[in-house]
């Protein structure tokens, strides 16, 4: 499946390559005349007039290639960027949406010290803090703690 910019890309590789072709045999018909030469003022002339636009064909050449190859590359990342964003999630239904997972199952609630939420004990913001500890029933009874938005513990603060 290729897209529009795949194809735009070709030409310049084209021109890019032709550009290359036509200046090396300009500097070839250049070396070649002035090789015949013996003296410089007739070697000029195939200098001016083949040698030069020979080595600025293969400069303008190498430009053309160079950008083409950027561009052929910017192609393919977007068309792969416009294939991973049309896929569907492996876990979506018919109706093309995601089935809900929760974060956090455990029924163990946890508090940080000084902190403002509760937590379900595998909640992501409290893995791995050697500070949580067990949530003191009293503390969830005086309302100075809310419930975690990320991991949803039950608001009554009761294990499930």
């Amino acid at each position: 499946m290729r897209t529009a910019r795949l194809r735009t890309v070709h030409p310049a590789l084209w021109a890019g390559w032709a550009a290359l072709a036509a200046g090396a045999v300009l500097c070839v018909i250049g070396w070649y005349g002035i090789s015949g030469e013996r003296y410089a003022e007739r070697q000029l002339p195939y200098l001016a007039s083949c040698t030069v636009p020979g080595a600025a064909l293969i400069i303008a050449g190498s430009v053309l290639l160079t950008h083409g190859r950027n561009a052929l590359a910017a192609a393919r990342v977007e068309e792969l960027y416009a294939l991973l964003v049309a896929a569907e999630p492996a876990d979506a239904d018919e109706s093309g949406q995601t089935a809900a997972v929760p974060v956090a199952t455990s029924g163990k609630l946890l508090m940080v010290p000084g902190g403002t939420l509760w937590h379900r004990a595998d909640c992501p913001l409290v893995a791995g803090k050697s500070e949580a500890v067990p949530v003191d029933s009293r503390v969830l009874a005086s309302g100075q703690l809310e419930p975690c938005p990320i991991c949803e513990p039950p608001a009554d603060g009761r294990d499930d």
